[in-house]
Parts: structure tokens; sequence; C-alpha cells
């Protein structure tokens, strides 16, 4: 059975690259081949040993579709338009281009929203009739407000794995900043100031290195580690003590790592994740006097919560896969 997989990969943005990693790998293990559609497509086939297929090419990415059985749309936040109305078209056409195939399409671990009026009507009309796993619970109450009926998956890069033998250090701490989210900016430099006085080694991880590098540079961490690998991220992530993220996907590697961590909610999908798993979440203007207690007490989610958004990850695939 061969899957293509619709989703922002192949533009160096790790937290989308580790959806990449975990969906293929987890493709593979129910003996399905995994068809990534991307902007990088040799670079994504090399480094996850996959097809792909040029997403913005009409000739390959309808060749894709056509020769698959089961068309995922996702992982991660695709279904919205606050970045832009011709995304949510992008992510829309190639649902409806796979339906009018006769293919299998499974909205498959998205966040859905924020959407316009306009936004929600569109996306009401394409997924009718679809089977639809989301990886919140703030995503279900969007749907329903659509007068669709979703089921709760959970992101893919949960089922994610440190290197082994990586011992977490409890005064290491990671921030992760995103550049395009300035609001969040002097509040993160001011928690890197307060946690280098109290002794912790700060490290800024740049997640999307064109767009987070100079955010993460101005931090005034103890060290700047910009990668567009997941394992690296992952890695780091595992030899921290505490993560404080404004990158939804430092917070779900760090769920993944069992490392404790806090949320700054630029989006709802960072509020929804942090609901979930009883983890902290603060506003983007958020003080270092709110932000530095949980850090420095290495507050924790609720980890039950956390297993159980695992356990649903790996089940959403079987039921992505079979009618």
């Amino acid at each position: 059975m061969r899957v293509t997989v619709s989703g922002y990969y192949g533009f160096g943005n790790t937290g989308d690259e580790a959806i990449a990693l975990a969906i293929t790998r987890e493709l593979k293990r129910q003996g399905a081949v995994p068809l990534l559609l991307s902007q990088t497509p040799a670079e994504t086939a090399r480094a996850y040993g996959c097809e792909s297929a040029a997403r913005m090419n009409p000739a390959a990415l309808l060749g894709a579709l056509a020769r698959s059985q089961v068309v995922l749309s996702g992982g991660g936040g695709l279904l919205q338009d606050r970045t832009s109305a011709r995304t949510l078209s992008y992510y829309l056409g190639i649902i409806r281009g796979a339906r009018g195939l006769g293919k299998r399409v499974v909205i498959f671990n998205q966040s859905i929203g924020p959407l316009s009026e306009e936004g929600g009507r569109k996306v009401a009309a394409a997924l009718r009739g679809l089977r639809v796993i989301v990886r919140d619970r703030g995503s279900l109450e969007t749907l329903r407000a659509l007068g669709l009926e979703g089921e709760l998956g959970g992101d893919p890069a949960l089922l994610l794995s440190p290197t082994p033998g990586l011992t977490p250090d409890p005064r290491r701490v990671i921030l992760a900043p995103r550049g395009d989210v300035t609001d969040a900016a002097e509040g993160l430099k001011a928690v890197a100031a307060r946690l280098r006085a109290e002794g912790r080694h700060v490290t800024a991880l740049a997640f999307m290195p064109e767009q987070d590098d100079e955010a993460a540079r101005r931090l005034g961490a103890d060290e700047v580690l910009s990668t567009r690998e997941p394992q690296v991220a992952l890695d780091a992530i595992a030899g921290a003590g505490y993560v404080v993220g404004v990158r939804l996907h430092a917070l779900i590697l760090a769920a993944a790592a069992g490392v404790p961590f806090a949320g700054v909610s630029y989006d709802p999908k960072v509020q929804g994740f942090c609901a979930d798993a009883g983890a902290p979440a603060f506003p983007t203007d958020f003080g270092a006097d709110a932000l530095c207690p949980p850090v420095l007490s290495r507050t924790a989610p609720d980890w039950d919560a956390v297993a159980g958004m695992k356990a649903r990850a790996a089940q959403s695939f079987t039921r992505a896969l079979t009618r």
C-alpha cells in the first residue's frame, strides 16, 4: 500500500521534519510505502528513505496521488487561514483532488484553525464525509462548530525517541523562540538572564534557522543551537532539565523525551497541546516573574496524560489505514 502524505515538508522547519520522520517510520512499520510531498523531494527521499514528489509541481503531485491508495493530510497545522488564504486553498485542493481520484483520504493528526468564517465554510465542505483525526481537544471543538465530528489522535513526533544513553541535566534549560513572534522576545531575554543568574545553563534552540537564528542569538543564552535535524533537536532536549517553547515542537519533543516543559502560546495549537498535556502555558506578553518559578521548580506536565497522547498517536496509524 502506497500512502501519500501532504504537509509542510522540505522547508527546513525542524518541527515539521520531526513529523515527517515519525510518519515515515510508522508507515513502514505498518507495511506501507510512504510518499511525502515536499518542497525538496530529493532531499526528503534521502533523509527518510521514502518516496517523495514535488509539492508544487502539478504533474508530480497528481502522479503521486494517482499511484497511492491512501492520502494523509497532515500532520501539522495545515487547515488554517491565519497564515494566508492561499495556504488553506493549497491543502484543501490536495484533499479535493485525492477525493476526485477515488482515494481514501484521512485528515491526519492536524490542529484545525484558526479559521475565518469563509475558511471555516471551505473546510467544512471539503472534509464532510472524511475520517478526521486531530491532535488536540481544541480542534475537536473547532470541528464541532463547523458541523463535523473528529477523533482524537496525537502528534506523530511524540513517537520519536532520543538516542539511548542520554541523561537529563537538571541545570540545563532550553529556550526555543520563534523569530516571527516578536511579542515574546523581551520576556524570553529576561528569563534567560534570570535563569543564568540562578546558575542555570541556558541553550537557545533555533528550530527554523533562517527564521529563528537571530531571535535565538538575541536571548543572551550561554549557547545557541541551530538545526534542521529532528534527532539533533530531540537529543539536545533529552539532555536538558526543562524546555520553554514558543515553537510547538520544542514542547512536543520534550514530551517525547520525558523532559518537563512550559509553552508560550502565540497560537491556539500551543495552548491546546499544553492543556491536553497538563503543562503550563503563558501568553506572549509574559513576565520573567511568572515564567521563571515553574522553570526553576521544574514543574512537570501530567505524564499520564502525555502517555495517553503517545498511545493515541500510535493507534492513529492503524485507524488511518483501515476502513
